[in-house]
């Protein structure tokens, strides 16, 4: 653009395109050229003076002087340029704005000059009000300073060219007089010998001492002789005028062309004025000028204080101009310039600040309803208080609408719209990792003993850490984040519910309104005050999200899982900042495939699937933790919301609430117990035979049952009394009620059904494992089992301390007492314990009858001597396979299972021998004798294991002796006794080395034969 206005000054054009060739270029200022080059081309060379830079040809008469200058009718020049650069720098064209606003200045050249600064007619009010019409104060001020520069570096350059070429100027006076010298002598004939006109200037003498010398030139050297009034017409001499004689016309043309092109710029004292009138204009109006760029700096750095000081100067400015228009319509009188111009930008700067005012209104009203939507920073939530400042910004300038009224129902509409979106995109996003977990395979049962096993004496977080597969645990963590995404009063939803009740609270107090602004002259007055109608809104508003929060909660509880998970293919709006879920636009994982979609959850009858919370195949550790978790924060919550005014107000919600708890603890209770039950049937897979460091004799497995039974009485607790959220702080509403009944007794009959479980593990343990002396004739150290002393001493150990212990802390958590349950519990362990201890003896016990029995009855029994002196071999075959047996249960499960062990193996010997006995018709002495040998010998080895039942079967073996021998046996033998005991003393010292085992301890009671 610049460069086509140039275009146009510099060839004297209105338009880049013309229709037909201007008339006034016909003989243009070429011409002269042209016809040098003709001449060139024609082989006519001119000869060039050395002043021919300041010879000028007619034709360059017509030339202008300045360029662009407009040329006037009579084909002169003029100073005054066709068009000419704003001179505040808004545009490089006047003449072009002109234009635009349709003025006729391409026409009208009179009026054209009042706008252009070279002009003597320029007029600043006429400039100002149409080249100028909608500029700012800003603009204006910019213009000011451009102005300013632009005369400064006008007259420094003025000053700078006279002291930067004052020798230029000295020697171009010296050149003048020489060429004036030169000139004066034209035409005369000048001696050669005297040389150069330019001597006498370097020899300092002045040229009018010159004039009268007669120069002469040698005949032989004359060029060429022109006759001398040729030559002489143009000298300054007096006959030719002074040689002015032949340009006296041209000379006066141009004296009155150069008194119009230049008149005005040398004249600079008109300009000066103009300069100065649009100074003073711009000066007088600076403080206006000075408030619309004050307001735009306010607006820019955000300082509200210093805006509103500024507005009301404005709003002052304003009042100031319209008293002034008042006032002289009043009087009737005209307005003067000064008070026009006074107006006029009063009414520019006001228009401006206007104009500024509403953009930031807009941009306010948009940021008060957006506060709640700014997404909140990694260290915390936004500033509590961040609509206080534009609330007061608003009230200050002044606003038709309440701002106070329209943040409260942005920021309800904010909260009622996150509620929706979150729960529903949670449930989502939980239903798409339960569908993955469901399609899985289910993990055998021996991983969740596993978990079990873990779980014992381990650091409570890493307890958290091992209580299930990672997949399971990250079902459950979301659905923990979830829930207190919604129900945290710090950092949920919940708590953003109680802090926007808090804040309808303050306004409806009117504390906050104190500290707010009223507004000029007060008219935000009206806006502090909430009316009755908005603030039963607002209570209603409150009760409806607390409402939602409940109903949605309780419908992830209640509900089965969902089918429709279309929401995760549905993109979210691009402009939303609500955060739809913990996890949402975060995790690849609910980056769902259109063409291949979770496929729903299978049905195989499992507890867990009419469960949306519960994670497929969890275990009850994990959920029995997880779920009292939930429900402390649920119970949390709920105390939370029913003491909150409007909800406590009325009956319904805190009915609803207390009800909601109730049907999520039962639901919550039912799928822990389905879990229980499960998990009861792994605990068989506790036993892998490791020894405890406390006892050798006992494996782990009463330790781990024991630890998984009270962490899952402890977890019932949790969720059955929630004991955290019971015990609310001051001001809160427990919601908590008793738990019913019917829910204890669930607890009951499922602990009890786990305890009965685990028992039958460990009988399917030890029916499984080998039984004592099952190994054909006599077992050696190697081939002893451990497992089969260690079941025993567990279940005596799960009888007397485990189970008692676990029964105690039942009652102590549910407060009940289980007197029939553990009645039974005792009998069932009584009999587990008989069968665990039968069926590990039991091999050896009848290997045991089978020996007395073949050694009794063989017919080479009966002594052939009247005093028999040794035991039958048979009895030393028994007391080997005790020694074996005493080796092998004293060496596996070291304590007192090894006298229960051989007492029990002594009583089935006696009642072999008893059985055996009986079935021979006669005992004679010698057969009695070796009878009661063998007897006694046996009692006296195993005296240490003698129990009531073995002496009770004793005597009858003895009652049995006599009753199949004759009295004078009968009293023959006792004759005998004193030989017989001497026998015995000899056979016992004789074997003490082999029975060593058997050494009884002191204290123990003697045997019947001593």
């Amino acid at each position: 653009m610049q460069n086509e206005q140039t275009i146009l000054n510099h060839y004297n054009l209105t338009n880049a395109y013309p229709n037909s060739w201007p008339t006034e270029k016909d003989d243009s200022d070429d011409s002269q050229g042209e016809r040098t080059k003709a001449l060139s081309r024609h082989g006519i060379r001119r000869s060039k003076s050395k002043f021919s830079a300041l010879e000028r040809h007619g034709s360059d008469r017509n030339r202008s002087l300045v360029p662009g200058s407009e040329k006037l009718p009579q084909g002169q020049d003029n100073l005054v340029q066709t068009d000419e650069p704003d001179p505040l720098g808004a545009s490089d064209s006047v003449v072009r704005i002109l234009r635009q606003k349709g003025l006729p200045v391409d026409e009208d050249s009179r009026l054209r000059h009042r706008f252009l600064l070279s002009s003597t007619t320029f007029s600043p009010n006429l400039y100002l009000s149409q080249i100028h019409a909608h500029a700012s104060n800003q603009d204006l001020l910019q213009g000011l300073e451009t102005l300013s520069r632009s005369i400064d570096s006008k007259s420094a350059s003025l000053k700078v060219l006279v002291e930067s070429n004052f020798e230029r100027f000295v020697r171009a006076k010296s050149t003048i007089d020489n060429v004036y010298a030169e000139m004066r002598n034209q035409g005369a004939e000048v001696d050669k010998e005297r040389g150069h006109s330019r001597v006498a200037s370097r020899e300092s003498k002045h040229f009018r001492s010159i004039s009268g010398q007669q120069g002469h030139m040698s005949p032989g050297k004359a060029i060429h002789k022109a006759p001398r009034s040729e030559k002489r017409k143009n000298a300054l001499i007096k006959e030719s005028d002074y040689g002015v004689a032949g340009i006296r016309a041209p000379l006066m043309e141009v004296a009155v062309k150069a008194e119009e092109i230049w008149g005005p710029a040398l004249g600079g004292r008109v300009r000066e004025g103009s300069l100065k009138q649009i100074l003073e204009s711009v000066e007088n109006g600076r403080e206006i000028f000075r408030v619309n760029k004050a307001v735009a700096e306010c607006i820019r750095r955000k300082d509200y204080d210093a805006l509103v000081e500024e507005y009301s100067k404005a709003r002052k400015h304003a009042e100031e101009a319209k008293e002034i228009a008042e006032k002289a319509y009043q009087n009737q009188q005209q307005l003067t310039d000064d008070q026009v111009n006074r107006i006029v930008l009063i009414g520019r700067m006001w228009s401006e600040v206007d104009k500024r005012i509403e953009e930031l209104k807009r941009d306010v009203w948009r940021k008060l309803t957006n506060i709640p939507m700014n997404p909140q920073s990694s260290v915390g939530r936004q500033d509590p208080d961040e609509h206080m400042p534009l609330i007061s910004v608003l009230l200050e300038i002044g606003v038709e609408d309440n701002p106070i009224w329209v943040w409260l129902l942005s920021r309800y509409d904010y909260l009622k719209n996150k509620i929706s979106a979150t729960f529903e995109r949670s449930r989502v996003e939980i239903e798409v990792l339960r569908r993955r977990l469901a399609n899985g395979e289910a993990p055998p049962t021996s991983v969740t003993a596993g978990y079990i096993k873990d779980s014992a004496g381990k650091h409570v977080n890493e307890k958290i850490r091992k209580l299930d597969t990672p997949q399971v645990l990250e079902l459950w963590n979301l659905i923990h984040e979830t829930l207190n995404h919604m129900l945290s009063t710090k950092n949920g939803i919940l708590g953003e519910v109680i802090e926007f009740w808090d804040k309808v609270k303050t306004f409806m107090d009117g504390k906050v309104q104190k500290t707010l602004p009223v507004g000029i002259n007060g008219q935000s007055r009206k806006h502090h005050h909430l009316s009755a109608d908005g603030v039963r809104d607002l209570q209603n508003g409150v009760v409806e999200l607390i409402g939602m929060l409940q109903d949605y909660v309780f419908s992830f509880f209640a509900d089965p899982p969902i089918e429709d998970i279309s929401l995760l293919y549905s993109p979210s709006p691009a402009t939303s900042a609500i955060p739809l879920s913990p996890y949402a636009h975060q995790d690849a994982r609910f980056r769902l495939d259109d063409n291949n979609p979770p496929p729903p959850s299978p049905k195989r009858g499992e507890a867990w699937e009419e469960f949306a919370f519960w994670p497929p195949y969890a275990n009850s550790l994990g959920g029995a933790h997880y779920l009292g978790t939930f429900l402390t924060l649920l119970g949390s919550a709920a105390s939370e919301m029913v003491a909150m005014s409007p909800v406590a107000s009325g009956q319904a919600l805190p009915d609803k609430s207390r009800t909601m708890f109730a049907g999520v603890r039962e639901r919550s209770l039912r799928a822990a117990s389905a879990a229980w039950s499960k998990d009861a049937e792994a605990c068989k897979y506790l036993e892998d035979w490791s020894r405890t460091s406390e006892h050798q004799d006992l494996t782990n497995l009463p330790a781990r049952f024991s630890v998984f039974e009270t962490t899952i009485l402890t977890g019932m607790q949790k969720i059955l009394y929630v004991p955290e959220a019971a015990n609310t702080r001051s001001g809160s509403a427990s919601i908590v009620s008793p738990p019913p009944t019917k829910l204890v007794q669930m607890v009951k009959s499922q602990f009890v059904t786990s305890l009965y479980k685990a028992l039958s593990g460990m009988v399917e343990n030890a029916e499984r494992s080998t039984p004592l002396g099952s190994i054909n004739s006599f077992p050696t150290l190697e081939e002893s089992k451990e497992e089969d002393g260690g079941t025993d001493v567990n279940s005596r150990l799960v009888q007397t301390e485990t189970i008692p212990h676990l029964i105690s802390q039942f009652e102590m958590n549910f407060s009940i007492t289980l007197t029939d349950e553990s009645k039974q519990l005792r009998d069932a362990l009584t009999q587990i314990s008989d069968r665990l201890f039968l069926s590990y003896t039991r091999p050896t016990a009848s290997k045991l009858s089978d020996i007395v029995h073949l050694g009794i009855l063989d017919p080479g029994w009966v002594p052939t001597t009247s005093r028999p002196s040794e035991v039958r071999p048979y009895v030393y075959e028994a007391l080997l396979l005790l020694v074996y047996a005493h080796t092998e249960v004293s060496t596996t499960t070291p304590g007192q299972l090894t006298n229960q062990v051989l007492s029990h193996l002594l009583e089935q010997m006696f009642e072999a021998f008893l059985e055996s006995f009986k079935r021979r018709d006669k005992y004679y002495l010698p057969a009695l004798m070796q009878a009661t040998l063998d007897i006694e010998f046996i009692a006296q080895t195993l005296s240490q294991y003698t129990t009531k039942k073995a002496s009770e079967i004793q005597s009858q073996i003895y009652v049995v002796l006599d009753e199949k021998t004759t009295p004078e046996a009968s009293k023959s033998l006792q004759g005998e006794l004193p030989e017989m005991r001497t026998v015995l003393k000899k056979l016992r010292e004789g074997t003490r080395t082999q029975f060593l085992a058997f050494r009884r301890e002191r204290g123990r009671a003697v045997s019947r034969a001593e």
